[in-house]
């Protein structure tokens, strides 16, 4: 009882009500009533100040930091919050202070650590699946030839190729994950150069022409066809974003459908937009569409092909050129990839092509 504020303070409250009466009682003309009243007044408002600055002042805080350091010592940091009593005005209020900004700070370590924790799990989860598939073909390719095959001329040549493809996809996924590590370290550097994105752009289509032949599918290319389109960046990067950009519409596409790549400058800025009509994305898988090996739909993963880093890749590029990709969708009706680079207007080069063209 006499470890509690209440207790603490009945003691005090008792000690100074009787030092008030002992000192009331030296005076002249101090009858006992006088000393009951002077006893009964400073008791209780000695009780009642006392107890009030030990309960909400000291004790109050004191429980309050034992409830934490208790929390902290069972790991369990869930429930701390950033707020403070601000009425407060307790000297145990720093300390309580300094424990909870510790504590809150354990609690993001944790939260880091335990998405990091997942998302390793899920990488090497991906990347065994990704790795497992081409190396287990040409395996069994291999093998099927010690085992007799290879003395057959035409089954031979046609493992070794279905074998030497494989082995190809397996370069290009390893090639991939250099690649994007490489970006996330800043080893790779930028070669900034100007050059005209309309032109690039058609190269690209003009690469992936026969692709979209193959699946009767139309490339609509929508630009001013008198106008430059000059902009500062490091080419070869950008032209591997539009490769993926566009070849990615056109892999989700259905067959006989159509690819619109639209390009247009604002005041400062070109922005290309690659549109195509297939099933669309679904709203909770769009925030996740540039993380490592994310596929939308999982089942087809092989029946498309592809690493699954190239929208990664194209979000660190874009990040190394200030700028960020966006996309809108809708379930069935298609997907929007956007992204801009800066305008370099240049009077020269206008001149230059208007007098090519006299």
């Amino acid at each position: 009882m006499f470890t509690t504020s209440r207790g603490i303070s009945l003691i005090l409250a008792l000690a100074i009500s009787a030092l008030v009466a002992a000192f009331l009682s030296l005076m002249d003309g101090a009858d006992l009533l006088l000393l009951l009243v002077a006893w009964g007044v400073s008791f209780s408002s000695s009780y009642l100040l006392i107890s009030f600055m030990l309960e909400y002042l000291i004790f109050k805080e004191i429980g309050d930091i034992y409830s934490l350091l208790e929390k902290i010592q069972r790991k369990d940091l869930s429930e701390i919050s950033e707020k403070g009593r601000k009425g407060s005005i307790s000297p145990l209020r720093k300390i309580n202070k300094v424990i909870n900004s510790y504590a809150i700070a354990r609690q993001k370590e944790i939260d880091t650590l335990q998405k990091n924790a997942v998302f390793r799990r899920e990488f090497i989860a991906d990347i065994s699946h990704e790795l497992k598939t081409p190396i287990f073909a040409t395996q069994g390719y291999i093998h099927t030839l010690l085992d007799g095959a290879i003395d057959d001329k035409q089954v031979r040549m046609r493992f070794l190729k279905r074998a030497a493809k494989s082995l190809d996809s397996l370069d290009i996924l390893v090639q991939d994950l250099l690649t994007l590590n490489q970006m996330e370290s800043g080893v790779i550097k930028f070669n900034f150069t100007e050059f005209d994105l309309k032109e690039l752009l058609e190269e690209v289509m003009e690469e992936l022409e026969h692709k979209a032949s193959k699946r009767d599918m139309h490339i609509k290319f929508e630009v001013q066809p008198d106008k430059h389109y000059l902009t500062n960046g490091d080419r070869q990067k950008i032209y591997r974003v539009c490769q993926n950009l566009i070849f990615n519409a056109m892999k989700y596409n259905q067959n006989g459908g159509e690819v619109q790549v639209v390009l247009k400058t604002h005041k400062n800025t070109i922005q290309v937009d690659v549109t195509d009509d297939g099933p669309g994305i679904p709203p909770e898988d769009l925030k996740r569409i540039f993380e490592r090996f994310y596929r939308v739909e999982k089942s087809r993963n092989k029946k498309e092909g592809g690493t699954g880093l190239g929208l990664a890749i194209v979000k660190h590029i874009l990040e190394g050129h200030k700028s960020k990709i966006s996309v809108s969708s809708t379930v069935g009706k298609g997907s929007i990839f956007s992204f801009s680079l800066p305008l370099v207007k240049s009077d020269s080069m206008e001149d230059k092509h208007k007098a090519a063209t006299l």
